[in-house]
């Protein structure tokens, strides 16, 4: 085991790295193979999917679900009520490899969808959500939808909210 590492194992018995000096909240589940870097602070009930790797320092609130195989680099700063989807990518090096890192910020409420892709410094803002797949290139407005590649503004978060509820509510 590599200095200064916990192993932790899980109900089945699975491994999972995670720094001794991460500080991990109330009611946290960590899942299968995830690691968790030196200096990292996760809050009260979160979820840390299969396979993520959340880099060292970085600050993730209260009621987070990280999806498996999420990447979450060093100077990231994820907010309250925040989900990301599967396999999401923050990056925090606009001129690899340059020394010189930015982190992502993501805001209470926001949504990131599956495979979706940051760029460095960008800011998602509240309650926003970014859909599944888009490559977001700036920073994202709070309470609205952003989609594609490079990722533009589709629609409110109230129109979003309005489209889930029709959707869930239709026979299945």
């Amino acid at each position: 085991m590599a200095k200064g590492k916990k192993t932790y194992r899980n109900a089945a018995g699975v491994r999972n790295q995670v720094d001794k000096t991460a500080k991990i909240g109330k009611n946290t589940r960590i899942w299968h193979f995830a690691y968790v870097g030196a200096r990292t602070v996760v809050g009260n009930n979160v979820k840390i999917g299969s396979l993520a790797h959340v880099d060292y320092g970085v600050r993730i609130g209260h009621n987070v679900k990280i999806e498996g195989m999420v990447y979450i680099p060093p100077l990231t700063v994820i907010g309250n009520d925040v989900f990301i989807g599967p396999g999401a990518t923050f990056t925090n090096d606009p001129y690899p490899m340059s020394p010189k890192m930015i982190g992502v910020v993501v805001e209470d409420g926001a949504i990131i969808g599956a495979r979706a892709v940051v760029r460095p410094g960008v800011r998602i803002g509240k309650n926003s959500v970014v859909a599944m797949g888009s490559v977001v290139t700036r920073d994202v407005p709070a309470e609205t939808v952003v989609m594609g590649i490079p990722a533009r503004i589709a629609y409110t978060r109230q129109d979003y909210d309005q489209k889930k509820k029709e959707w869930e509510s239709e026979a299945s």
